[in-house]
């Protein structure tokens, strides 16, 4: 992780998983804070697979992003989808389910940035450039020319 974007969307990974996680608690405790869950079971099981993808996505495994994206998409995907379609077809829309299609909104934006942050940086991670040293061993002009003179003798120091 060198660049800007991934520890940005690792941190609003994080976030977001740790809203979800005083909704949870809030929720589970009676506390009315204009935000619920959708399902309450799934909620806890996804706070679980949300801080194992979190950690993958840390170490830049793409399987965190792909499991992230699928499980926030079963979750939060289904239920935009549904509350697009019932404002498209002129239902009259409530306070919480504007917020909840907000949150899930944002609950899709999320792991789609980070697997296509993946996806972009997976060639980046395969060759990492590092200045400190490349400008010596990806310069030719300052290898070693060995010609006839060189010593050929191995010396051991012990």
């Amino acid at each position: 992780m060198r660049s800007l974007a991934s520890y940005l969307l690792l941190i609003f990974m994080i976030m977001f998983w740790a809203f979800r996680l005083i909704v949870a608690f809030t929720t589970s405790m009676g506390i009315d804070i204009g935000f619920t869950p959708i399902d309450m079971n799934i909620e806890i099981v996804l706070l679980f697979v949300t801080l194992f993808s979190a950690l993958l996505v840390a170490k830049r495994k793409l399987l965190g992003a792909i499991i992230y994206l699928i499980s926030y998409g079963a979750y939060f995907g289904i239920d935009l989808y549904s509350t697009i379609m019932n404002i498209l077809n002129g239902d009259i829309i409530t306070l919480t389910q504007y917020t909840r299609a907000i949150v899930s909104f944002i609950g899709m934006v999320i792991p789609i940035s980070v697997f296509f942050n993946m996806l972009i940086d997976k060639n980046r991670s395969a060759h990492p450039v590092d200045k400190k040293t490349d400008w010596f061993y990806k310069n030719k002009e300052f290898d070693r020319n060995i010609d006839s003179r060189a010593d050929q003798n191995e010396y051991r120091n012990y």
